[in-house]
């Protein structure tokens, strides 16, 4: 085979490869999408602030009496 060939053969080929990557991950999308939710879910429950747990309506304009 001449050097053009191999060259349009090597393209064509990084084509597919680039192609069948893209559908990899339009068809993983969605389990993408669940392992990055299901991590922020562990960050922020492992990385809270120490005052989360007061309700932020309770404290604020609430006159003490």
């Amino acid at each position: 085979m001449s050097t053009t060939a191999r060259m349009v053969m090597k393209i064509i080929g990084a084509s597919l490869a680039f192609a069948a990557f893209v559908c990899l991950l339009i068809g993983g999308w969605h389990d993408i999408g669940a392992g990055y939710t299901c991590v922020k879910n562990r960050m922020n429950k492992r990385f809270r602030s120490e005052y989360d747990d007061y309700d932020e309506e309770d404290s604020i304009g609430t006159p003490s009496t």
